[in-house]
């Protein structure tokens, strides 16, 4: 087989086999169990997310000077990831490998070929309904420029391959290969291109995003910035828009286009009355990732988080009724920053300048909830830069420069959304209830939110509206929720002064944009 696995016997590589053949094989070597819905359910072990803290950047001369090394981009020698790689090839040699060739990038002009390797074959379904998928003629053509190996059963020897545990993401971008080994998590192929797409895109002028979009009958586009859990996929999900993705774009001189030809939506607590389009979704062809089945029916059990919080649904984007194909729009209108704050404090709802996006975007505050990377058992404060730090191999401000120069070019509207609690913290108050959340979005999307009157928060000088449509005033003011206004203000003082402590690390940003943020008095 060509590019980088040409040791492997080809008598056991499957290039490309279709969605019905992959359930099959996976249903065959015992790698899922098909659900009542028709989706395949697979169990990914003992992790069951992301592992930041293993994944690595090969320290090649040509991305030295550009990459932001630290906790982040962590560096491997070229030495340890040539060990790795001679590894895979000798662990691939016996191995049944399934292959997907297809593209990262709706946009034709900056599209990535990329070839996905798969031990599993419920790995290569995954992949087939994440990425884009090439037409029969496309793929006559295809020479893919990125490879993705993803080996779960080859496990790293920290002490010779320079690893911290036995679990690897190791990028190459001289090699243009990315080696997993020691995991079962899925996420960890999606992830590892959009971080290859964040060093090479900046440099073609495209801005890449954490974000999901849809857009609007008239052709208004909007933007959903935020971590995993805050509701990104839910509120591009919907009805009265068209979705573009759900998690991952590049915003060129062109408009917005989707990097990927699928969703990936977090399940937990998922409802077809709440989320009618995801519920919808999962069907024949997608992937559920550590959903609890009904050992009888096999029916999924969307409320049961006894394995991960982080239980997911795989799905092409064509199983949303209104998807945009291919993902590809104009420039946007509106960018909704969302928030998941467990403390309790931020407004559901306000209203951003320049400056104030700049310092938010670089901030990327959130709650991590459960589940979403190992370790996290429940939520924790989170400052995440340009809201998808683990993601970015070059410095935030880099990023925040081109949010910041197409703001202005676009005169985009920017919204700070908090999808987390209100009437206290975590533990004590409830998470905003979704119908308020949409019918906020949906005002400022419609623009009837621009005729409210704003009046600054008095800690975070963020505009907080009086009047929303379908929302309660008393819910737009998260001081008058709490039962101990005073308690409010302690847990509003802790939150300013994290902000401010964590803004800290920027250190050649312009004042007007520091001086954007909250105030601990």
């Amino acid at each position: 087989m060509r590019n980088h696995v040409n040791a492997v016997e080809m008598k056991l590589v499957h290039e490309n086999l279709p969605v019905s053949k992959l359930i099959e094989v996976a249903l065959q070597r015992g790698e899922g169990t098909l659900s009542s819905t028709g989706a395949l359910r697979a169990m990914t072990g003992k992790y069951t997310g992301r592992s930041p803290k293993d994944k690595y950047i090969v320290q090649e001369p040509s991305v030295m000077e550009h990459i932001a090394w630290g906790p982040v981009n962590q560096p491997m020698s070229r030495a340890h990831f040539e060990r790795l790689f001679q590894k895979a090839q000798d662990y691939m040699a016996d191995k049944e490998l399934f292959v997907f060739d297809g593209y990262a990038g709706a946009d034709e002009s900056y599209r990535l070929p990329i070839r996905i390797v798969n031990e599993r074959a419920w790995h290569n379904l995954f992949v087939r309904q994440l990425f884009i998928r090439p037409s029969a003629r496309e793929l006559l053509s295809h020479k893919p420029e990125f490879t993705v190996i993803a080996l779960p059963g080859l496990k790293a020897e920290p002490s010779l391959d320079g690893t911290r545990s036995e679990t690897f993401i190791a990028v190459s971008f001289e090699r243009k290969l990315v080696l997993i080994g020691g995991t079962e998590y899925a996420g960890e192929m999606k992830k590892s291109i959009f971080t290859v797409l964040n060093y090479l895109l900046p440099m073609k002028g495209v801005f890449p995003m954490h974000c999901s979009a849809n857009v609007g009958e008239q052709g208004d586009v909007a933007l959903f910035f935020g971590l995993s859990g805050t509701g990104k996929t839910t509120l591009s999900a919907d009805p009265g828009r068209k979705l573009i993705g759900d998690d991952e774009h590049g915003w060129s001189d062109s408009g917005v286009f989707n990097f990927e030809g699928g969703c990936y939506a977090k399940c937990i607590n998922l409802s077809a009355e709440k989320e009618p389009q995801i519920w919808n979704a999962i069907t024949y062809g997608a992937v559920l990732e550590n959903v609890t089945l009904d050992p009888k029916s096999c029916i999924p059990d969307y409320n049961d988080g006894s394995v991960t919080e982080n239980t997911r649904a795989a799905y092409p984007v064509e199983h949303i009724p209104n998807a945009v194909i291919p993902g590809k729009a104009g420039h946007p209108n509106v960018i909704v920053f969302l928030t998941a704050d467990a403390s309790g404090v931020l407004p559901p709802i306000a209203k951003l300048s320049k400056a104030q996006a700049m310092y938010h975007f670089l901030s990327g505050y959130t709650s991590k909830l459960a589940g979403t990377e190992r370790g996290v058992t429940e939520p924790e404060a989170t400052f995440s830069a340009c809201f998808g730090a683990p993601f970015l191999p070059l410095r935030p401000e880099v990023y925040a420069q081109m949010l910041g120069e197409r703001i202005d070019r676009h005169q985009a509207r920017v919204y700070l959304v908090n999808t987390g609690w209100s009437g206290g913290p975590y533990g004590v108050g409830e998470r905003m209830k979704l119908a308020y959340t949409r019918a906020m979005v949906t005002a400022a999307l419609n623009g009837t939110l621009e005729n409210a009157a704003f009046r600054p928060d008095p800690v975070f000088g963020i505009g907080v509206p009086e009047v929303v449509p379908g929302v309660p005033s008393e819910v737009l003011q998260p001081r008058s929720t709490w039962s101990d206004p005073e308690s409010y203000d302690r847990k509003a003082k802790e939150l300013a002064e994290q902000f401010i402590r964590n803004f800290e690390k920027f250190k050649e940003v312009p004042e007007s944009i520091r001086q954007a943020g909250p105030k601990a008095r």
